[in-house]
């Protein structure tokens, strides 16, 4: 008998995934009973065990992360439509959104070269800090991990499962490519290691990942980390959370639980300043 490479005696999951697979074909062993619980798609699928999938989608993420060392991340928000410098706005609905759109490509470029900046820093912390980690699709999350590719880095991207196609862009680190079908955990695992979150103009899923970050911080269930807003052209006309202090709605101290920046080098100078950290060259 082959020696088993586990630390136990007892026979494994796999082990005995591959032995159910050998078993002789009748009508018991066809019956969705007979399948070992773990290795049923259509149990592990069900409403029933819905808290389960909940738990295997932050832990497999977690035990990778782990087991890479990676201690903390950057992350970068932002829209998925906005396109690289000269190519074309693909998401452009007429010709007033491609005109925006593609002027908005100057936030691909500075999300590269921010995520540059974050992964020099890293590399000298042996890449188990301030790691590079987008949501993995394209537009602002492609410059994030094209940034960190252009320096040798590595960086995550957690994608999730959409209506239409939907892929890792291929600047992810491919061990730390991960996929979701919750929201709810993959916004956790943006925010678990975070020590600085970038924003860049984006829609409806950016914006939800600003407030939830806010909120977090506002309520005190997230450390202060830097939280910068990239585009003040862009966001004056998008937010108004002076309004919102002015209505009495949040405390008037709360707009300042973020920073306004136009450049990369003027969004990783208050990250290093935060965190006492070199400028990299």
């Amino acid at each position: 008998m082959a020696k088993r490479r586990h630390p136990t005696p007892l026979r494994t999951s796999s082990e005995d995934i591959a032995a159910s697979r050998k078993a002789p074909d009748t009508a018991q062993t066809r019956s969705p009973t007979y399948r070992l619980a773990f290795a049923d798609d259509e149990f592990m699928t069900s409403e029933d065990t819905r808290g389960i999938r909940f738990q295997l989608e932050y832990l497999k993420p977690e035990w990778r992360l782990r087991e890479q060392g990676i201690n903390s991340t950057v992350v970068l928000f932002g829209g998925a439509r906005i396109p690289e410098p000269g190519k074309p706005a693909w998401a452009a609905k007429n010709e007033l959104q491609k005109k925006n759109l593609e002027a908005a490509s100057r936030y691909y470029e500075e999300a590269r070269h921010f995520a540059q900046l974050a992964s020099k820093t890293a590399a000298t912390l042996d890449y188990k800090e301030f790691v590079v980690t987008t949501g993995g699709g394209p537009g602002v999350m492609e410059a994030g991990n094209r940034g960190a590719d252009d320096v040798g880095a590595p960086s995550i991207g957690l994608n999730i499962v959409l209506p239409h196609e939907q892929a890792p862009n291929t600047y992810v680190t491919p061990e730390l490519a991960f996929n979701f079908h919750y929201f709810a955990t993959r916004k956790i695992h943006f925010l678990l290691r975070a020590k600085a979150v970038a924003v860049f103009p984006g829609g409806f899923g950016t914006l939800d990942e600003f407030f939830e970050t806010l909120t977090l911080i506002q309520t005190g269930r997230m450390d202060k980390v830097p939280v910068l807003l990239f585009g003040r052209e862009f966001w004056t006309k998008v937010i108004n959370l002076e309004a919102l202090a002015e209505a009495g709605t949040i405390s008037p101290s709360d707009p300042d639980l973020f920073t306004v920046v136009d450049t990369a080098e003027e969004g990783w100078a208050v990250v290093c300043q935060h965190y006492n950290l070199p400028q990299p060259t």
